[in-house]
């Protein structure tokens, strides 16, 4: 679908919009919560809208990436430890059959319970100090990982460290809803989430020089829990003073630029200015929706691999034959391979018309074709490339938030489908690392037979997705006509409006 004119500071006839269509910030308003007055004295340029965009990304875009590397570090870590003597009976924690797998999937379940309630939380608290807060919780909590003496006391840990880092995510997606137009998000979620790919590359550099540290007092795997929560929580408290709760709020923009910022995303139409209440009937339309179910079908499907691999990857890279230090290095080169596709599907989301769907399509065929390799190939050679390539599929994450900034209108019902997104994440997270059974070690068939029926019936959803997005577009046409005939005061009116993509007759789905 070819987006109209989304550069929210041209109307219609090629020129300026008037500070009439971009309102003035309220002193004693909450965030978003914003009275549209009648400035004529000021205009907006295609310069000034670039100039206020290039300050968004330098301050805005570094603050979540590096967030998210820690987070993505921080998870990782014990995927980690197991090369650096958790499971040691002596020094580490006595695991046996399932229980390192249950480990992974209970720190999904605490993810999973806390996600609805900070769908509420991050409505109606200042969004930037709730997350600084959560991330300061969850190095904490990570800290702890090094006091814990027995399987018990290791799930009980893992449960609340997924509860703290439950609000992240989802966080920085409606974050990047706030400040960016639609055709500007997939760029900007991947702007962010290239932290993740840089946390792939980084973890096994920190494991290695950890496990290289002569005769430590503590046990290495423990040191590695230490260092990594204590500079969290320190970058929690940078957070809390650097990270804005609103537009109306971004200390690095001056008074002016914030009503270019908030005028520029006016034409997002997806409830920028619909923050501090939750609207329950958002909450029941967002569990009506089919879009909601689809995405949260593909992201369940498409994430049984995902936390098997983050836990099992380097059990599976040892068992090819290499050593502890060998398998923490072969593990680099996903952190590579993430980043190439994130750098090119994210760009191309961005700057061809229907792309979305279709690349992350693609992407989770790559995946798939580099797990077919691991499967069937006998080749050390052979299996290890093929299991570099089983991560691609992540880079879909950004594409798919960028759908539910892009699609999903109302800021309280695009909260929730954030959450159930996550929701489902959290569940294939769970669900497929029991198909790893401690019997079939180092080869584990079973689990790798669970990863292809993954990523097959997530592309199947996608499809569907892209089916219903394609479908609905016409039928909106049909009734109400073409998007091109909407004017920009009727587009205004519709953002005001507070409604959701459901009930906004000139609201159109990107593909």
């Amino acid at each position: 679908m070819a987006e109209k004119n989304t550069d929210a500071h041209v109307g219609p006839n090629g020129q300026p919009i008037s500070a009439s269509r971009r309102g003035s910030v309220s002193k004693s308003a909450g965030p978003f919560q914003t009275e549209i007055e009648d400035v004529t004295n000021v205009e907006m340029t295609d310069e000034q809208s670039r100039k206020v965009l290039r300050k968004i990304d330098l301050f805005l875009l570094p603050i979540m990436g590096f967030c998210y590397m820690l987070q993505f570090l921080d998870k990782g870590a014990l995927a980690a430890s197991t090369l650096l003597g958790i499971l040691d009976p002596k020094t580490g924690i006595h695991l046996k059959g399932s229980d390192l797998a249950w480990c992974s999937g209970i720190f999904y379940f605490g993810y999973m319970a806390w996600s609805f309630p900070s769908a509420y939380f991050v409505v109606r608290l200042p969004i930037g100090r709730y997350l600084s807060m959560a991330v300061v919780l969850w190095g904490g909590i990570l800290m702890t990982t090094a006091g814990c003496k027995s399987f018990t006391g290791l799930m009980i840990q893992r449960f609340f460290l997924g509860v703290a880092e439950a609000a992240v995510a989802p966080g920085f997606s409606l974050i990047t809803g706030m400040f960016y137009l639609r055709k500007e998000q997939p760029v900007r979620q991947a702007g962010w989430f290239i932290g993740n790919c840089v946390a792939l590359i980084l973890g096994g550099l920190v494991s290695y020089g950890v496990l290289n540290i002569p005769n430590p007092a503590i046990p290495h795997w423990k040191l590695l829990f230490l260092i990594e929560g204590a500079v969290t929580v320190a970058y929690g408290v940078f957070m809390f003073f650097v990270l804005p709760d609103s537009v109306s709020t971004a200390w690095f923009l001056k008074p002016e630029e914030r009503l270019i910022a908030l005028a520029r995303t006016l034409k997002n139409k997806t409830g920028i200015m619909d923050n501090g209440k939750f609207r329950w009937p958002q909450l029941w339309e967002a569990l009506r929706d089919p879009q909601t179910w689809l995405l949260v079908l593909y992201t369940f499907c498409v994430n049984l691999p995902n936390g098997a691999l983050t836990t099992f990857q380097p059990l599976i890279i040892k068992g090819m034959g290499f050593s502890s230090l060998k398998s923490i290095l072969l593990g680099l080169p996903m952190g590579g391979v993430e980043i190439v596709f994130l750098v090119i599907t994210s760009f191309l989301a961005s700057y061809l018309r229907n792309a979305r769907v279709l690349l992350m399509i693609f992407n989770t065929a790559v995946s798939m074709v580099g797990m077919v390799l691991v499967y069937c190939l006998d080749s050390q050679a052979g299996r290890m490339t093929g299991l570099v390539f089983t991560v691609v599929f992540a880079m879909n994450i950004p594409i798919s938030l960028s759908l539910v900034t892009s699609n999903v209108a109302g800021f309280t019902k695009r909260s929730i489908v954030s959450s159930m997104l996550f929701v489902g994440y959290c569940v294939g997270n769970i669900v497929g690392p029991q198909f790893f059974l401690a019997s079939e070690a180092p080869v584990y068939k079973t689990g790798l037979a669970s990863a292809l029926a993954g990523y097959s019936f997530s592309i199947f959803f996608l499809i569907l997705l892209y089916l219903y997005y394609h479908f609905e577009n016409k039928r909106r046409d049909k009734l109400y006509g073409s998007e091109t005939t909407i004017d920009s005061d009727q587009e205004l009116a519709d953002e005001l409006s507070n409604q959701t993509d459901r009930t906004i007759t000139s609201f159109r789905y990107l593909l």
